[in-house]
C-alpha cells in the first residue's frame, strides 16, 4: 500500500522519531467500527480513481452531486456515509472511479484526502465543481481545466511551504483536454486560484460591504498574472496528491466573473465539468493500459502512435 512506502521511508521514520507525541496518537487516524472514522468508507470498495466534489447549490445540484455523479456510471454502489462525507464506486467505461460528497474548502478536503490516501491505493485525485472567473478570456458556462493552482488557502501550509508548487499531473490534464475536446466543451488551460475565504479573501465585499485595502488588491493582481479562476479546494487536493504519490487535478465550471463583471448563473457549465472528469478518467484508465503495455512509467503520445489516447487497440 502506497501509505506503508511512505512510513518506510527513512526520513520519515527520522522525523517520526523527533516526536515525543507521537505515540499518542493512532498511526492511521481515528477509526469508527472498523472502518476510517471520517468517511467511514470500506477501503477495498475504492477506485482507482476517486472524484471530489462539495455539496454547493452555486453549482445548482438538486440533490448529492456524489448520487448525481454515481448515477452516470454502472454497478455504483454506496462504499461509505459518515453524516459529514458520502462515497459512491462505479464503473466509467472500464474505469473504476469513487466519488466523495462533503463540505467546502481545503480544510475539509484534508479530512477526505486522509481517509483514501492511508486506507486505500487510488491513485488518481480529482476536484470536480464550481469556481469564479478572474481571467478576461473566461465566461460562465466556460470550464478551466487547471494546470497549477495558486496555494493562497492555508491547510497546505500545514504540510509544506508555499514555495512547493501545486502542479496538476501532466498525464490529468492532458486527458480532460482531450475528454473537452471530444464533448465539444467550453474549456480553458491554466492557472486557478485557491482561497480560504470565500468573500473578502477572494475580493468579495464581506458583510455590509466590509473590506480592508489589501482585499481589493486581491483580483487586480491575479487577473495581471494571468490567473484564469478561483475555488477554495483545488490546492488541496493537487498539494496533497503531489506530497503523496498521487496523480491530482482540478476540473471547474465557472458561474460568473469577478473581473470582467458577467454575472452569476448558477450551475452554468457544471454537466460540462462532470461530463469531462467522468471522461478523462477514462482516458487516463487508457493511458495506464498503454503505459503497461509498453512497460513505461510515464506516458507520452508515441505509445499510441499519434493516434488519440482512446483510438489505440491495447
Amino acid at each position: 500500500m502506497l501509505s506503508e512506502k511512505i512510513r518506510a521511508k527513512q526520513s520519515i521514520k527520522n522525523i517520526r522519531e523527533r516526536y515525543e507525541y507521537y505515540q499518542n496518537v493512532p498511526e492511521r487516524g481515528l477509526v469508527i467500527n472498523g472502518r476510517p472514522a471520517l468517511t467511514q468508507i470500506i477501503p477495498e470498495k475504492a477506485g482507482d480513481f476517486v472524484l471530489v466534489t462539495v455539496r454547493d447549490p452555486l453549482c445548482a445540484y438538486d440533490r448529492d452531486p456524489a448520487k448525481i455523479i454515481a448515477d452516470k456510471m454502472e454497478h455504483s454502489e454506496l462504499i461509505g456515509s459518515s453524516g459529514m462525507f458520502t462515497s459512491y464506486t462505479g464503473e466509467y467505461k472500464g474505469a473504476r472511479i469513487t466519488v466523495v460528497s462533503g463540505g467546502s474548502g481545503s480544510p475539509e478536503m484534508e479530512l477526505i484526502l486522509y481517509d483514501y490516501m492511508e486506507y486505500t491505493d487510488a491513485h488518481t485525485f480529482l476536484r470536480v465543481g464550481g469556481s469564479g472567473g478572474i481571467g478576461d478570456e473566461v465566461k460562465p458556462g466556460d470550464v478551466v481545466i487547471s494546470s497549477g493552482i495558486v496555494r493562497e488557502e492555508g491547510m497546505t501550509k500545514a504540510y509544506i511551504p508555499a514555495a512547493y508548487p501545486a502542479a496538476s499531473h501532466y498525464e490529468v490534464v492532458t486527458s480532460m483536454v482531450q475528454a473537452a475536446e471530444g464533448l465539444n466543451a467550453p474549456y480553458h488551460v491554466g492557472t486557478t486560484v485557491s482561497v480560504d475565504s470565500d468573500f473578502i479573501g477572494g475580493g468579495r465585499p464581506g458583510v455590509g460591504g466590509y473590506m480592508q485595502p489589501w482585499n481589493i488588491e486581491f483580483a487586480g493582481i491575479y487577473n495581471r498574472a494571468g490567473v484564469l479562476n478561483g475555488d477554495r479546494e483545488s490546492a488541496a487536493i493537487v498539494t496533497l496528491s503531489a506530497l503523496f504519490g498521487r496523480r491530482g487535478g482540478s476540473v471547474c465550471s465557472v458561474a460568473d466573473n469577478l473581473c470582467t463583471g458577467e454575472k452569476f448563473d448558477a450551475g452554468s457549465g457544471h454537466n460540462f465539468a462532470i461530463d469531462i472528469a467522468l471522461e478523462g478518467c477514462y482516458l487516463l484508465n487508457e493511458m495506464d493500459r498503454q503505459k503497461k503495455k509498453h512497460g513505461k512509467r510515464y506516458w507520452h503520445a508515441g505509445l499510441c502512435n499519434g493516434k488519440e489516447i482512446k483510438d489505440e487497440k491495447i
